[in-house]
C-alpha cells in the first residue's frame, strides 16, 4: 500500500509543476496584457509600471521566478488590477467562501444520493424507486444556473424566507446568539444558515443526482451477485448484508466520480458566486478574466488544477484501500 501511494505521489507532483509552467505559457501567449485599455498609457508610463512587476525582462526569467516562487513559497505574485494586493490576498478573501458552502454541498450530495440510490436499488420496480428516479432526472435537468434564480425567485422574493445574496453574515466569527436559531456553531466559528441554504442547494443538487444514479445501479448489480446470493442463502438479516458486504463494492464506482466532483463542489461554481453574491473565487475569476488581471487567473487555475490532483490522488488511494486488486 505504501509503494502505491509513493507511486502516486511521484506521478502527481510532476503534474503541478507541468500544470504552473503550461498555466504561464498560456497567460503570456494570451493577446492583450493587464495595463491595455482603449487609451493607451504614455510610453515611459507603460515601461515604469512593466519596470514594476517584472515584466521587462526576458519570458523565461520570468517563469523561472514565478514557477520558483510557486514551488518554493506558494508565492503567486502581486495582482495587477487589485491595487498593493498579492493573488494570494485575493484567494485567502474568496478561497473560505467557497470552501464554506462547498464543503457543506459536498455532504449534502453524498449523503442524500448515496442513501437515494441505495433505497431506489432495494426497492427496485417499487414507488420509491420510481420516486427517487424521477427526482434524480428533475435535479439533472435543473443545473445550478437554472436552479439558482428558481430557489430567488422561490424563497426570497415570493416566501421571504432567505436571503437573496450577499455573505456579510455567512460567518460569524463569534460565537453563535443561543436565540438565533439561524446560527450554528463550527469549525471554531459560527455559520448563518440562512445564507448558506440556497448556495447549497445550487451546487449539490446536479452532483446529487448524478451520485445517486451511480449508486443505484451499482446497487442492482451488487445484489444479483453470487456472494449476496450466498449471504442472503446462509441466513444472514438483511441490514448486515448490505452494510457488511453490498455496500463497499457498490461505492467503488461512487468513489471514483468524487474525485472531480469534490473539486467541483469545494471550488464553487462561478454562477453560484455571481448569482447569490457571495464573494467566492468564481466571482473574482470572472472578474480578472475582464480586467486580464493574469496573475490572479493563473493563481486560481493553479490552485485547481492542484485540489483536481490532490483529490483524485486521494480518491485513488481510497480505491485501492477498499479493493485489494488495485494495490497489486
Amino acid at each position: 500500500m505504501y509503494v502505491y501511494i509513493l507511486r502516486r505521489l511521484a506521478v502527481a507532483i510532476p503534474t503541478i509543476l507541468l500544470l504552473v509552467i503550461f498555466s504561464f505559457a498560456l497567460m503570456y501567449s494570451a493577446p492583450g496584457g493587464p495595463f491595455n485599455s482603449e487609451r493607451p498609457l504614455p510610453a515611459q508610463v507603460m515601461a515604469n509600471i512593466e519596470a514594476k512587476y517584472g515584466l521587462d525582462r526576458p519570458v523565461m526569467v520570468q517563469m523561472a521566478d514565478y514557477v520558483w516562487g510557486v514551488v518554493t513559497r506558494f508565492d503567486f505574485g502581486p495582482s495587477f488590477q487589485y491595487t498593493d494586493r498579492t493573488v494570494n490576498d485575493v484567494i485567502a478573501q474568496g478561497f473560505p467562501v467557497t470552501l464554506t458552502y462547498g464543503f457543506w454541498s459536498a455532504v449534502v450530495a453524498v449523503i442524500v444520493g448515496v442513501s437515494l440510490g441505495i433505497a431506489a436499488a432495494l426497492r427496485h420496480n417499487s414507488w420509491l424507486d420510481y420516486l427517487a428516479v424521477g427526482v434524480t432526472i428533475g435535479a439533472q435537468a435543473l443545473p445550478n444556473f437554472v436552479m439558482a434564480p428558481i430557489l430567488v425567485l422561490l424563497f426570497t422574493l415570493w416566501l421571504g424566507w432567505l436571503p437573496g445574496g450577499g455573505w456579510a453574515g455567512g460567518i460569524v466569527v463569534n460565537a453563535c446568539d443561543p436565540r438565533d436559531s439561524l446560527c450554528w456553531s463550527a469549525f471554531g466559528g459560527a455559520i448563518r444558515l440562512d445564507y448558506v441554504i440556497m448556495p447549497v442547494i445550487a451546487l449539490s443538487t446536479s452532483y446529487m443526482a448524478s451520485i445517486a444514479r451511480i449508486t443505484r445501479s451499482s446497487m442492482l448489480e451488487v445484489m444479483n451477485s453470487n456472494f449476496i446470493r450466498t449471504a442472503r442463502a446462509k441466513g444472514l438479516p438483511m441490514r448486515r448484508v448490505i452494510w457488511r458486504h453490498a455496500l463497499k463494492p457498490t461505492l467503488l464506482p461512487v468513489i471514483s466520480y468524487l474525485g472531480p466532483a469534490f473539486v467541483g463542489m469545494i471550488t464553487g461554481s462561478v454562477v453560484v458566486d455571481i448569482a447569490f453574491s457571495t464573494g467566492g473565487i468564481g466571482q473574482f475569476f470572472v472578474n480578472s478574466a475582464f480586467n486580464r488581471d493574469y496573475s490572479v487567473i493563473m493563481g486560481i487555475t493553479i490552485l485547481v488544477g492542484m485540489l483536481t490532483i490532490g483529490f483524485n490522488l486521494l480518491v485513488d488511494i481510497l480505491y485501492a484501500w477498499i479493493d485489494p486488486k488495485i494495490r497489486y
